[in-house]
């Protein structure tokens, strides 16, 4: 790691209903270092207003904290629970709400896409993105589930994009829709 090189902090978001994994990475041109990660949980008692608003307050509290300059989310993948896709899309508007209200650019990948970049397939268990985040970011011991997988979200758009995007001329791009565009 080059002490001289500035950072770009990554914010990876695996959204859930019930429970929303997070992994913040740093990005030093191609090396990736852990900085946190964890899961937001809502009360399963809940009202659907209220878990939207806890993961909307827990997201703003990780920004303020952490300040990362980018973040990239799942994307909803269709189940064969119409009420379960619903809730998992709205928790995931939630988590988008809450970036874009911080000004923060959002990146968006699919499961495989997650899957491919950090595992090298699509049909990846969630078990080996966990091994592989472990592998990845050097880490002493393995991340809870919906964590490793928020970091894995991180580590899809790093290696991805390897910083790109917060070097290019910012003339160039712009958000629209709450999505970062070229």
């Amino acid at each position: 790691m080059n002490p001289s090189s500035k950072p770009i902090r990554i914010l990876g978001i695996d959204p859930g209903s019930r429970t929303t994994g997070f992994g913040i990475i740093d990005v030093y041109g191609r090396e990736h270092v852990y900085v946190a990660s964890g899961c937001i949980k809502t009360i399963s008692g809940d009202e659907l207003a209220g878990r939207i608003a806890v993961i909307c307050q827990h997201i703003a509290e990780l920004i303020d904290t952490y300040r990362p300059q980018q973040a990239a989310v799942e994307q909803v993948f269709v189940n064969v629970n119409p009420a379960s896709t619903l809730m998992l899309g709205q928790a995931r508007g939630a988590a988008i709400a809450a970036l874009t209200m911080r000004g923060l650019p959002v990146y968006e990948y699919t499961a495989l896409q997650v899957k491919q970049a950090v595992v090298g397939q699509g049909k990846a268990a969630k078990e080996q993105v966990q091994h592989m985040v472990v592998r990845m970011l050097a880490l002493s011991g393995t991340p809870q589930a919906d964590a490793a997988d928020g970091l894995a979200v991180a580590l899809t758009h790093a290696l991805r994009n390897h910083g790109l995007a917060s070097k290019l001329n910012p003339d160039s791009m712009r958000i629209k829709g709450g999505r970062f565009h070229l």
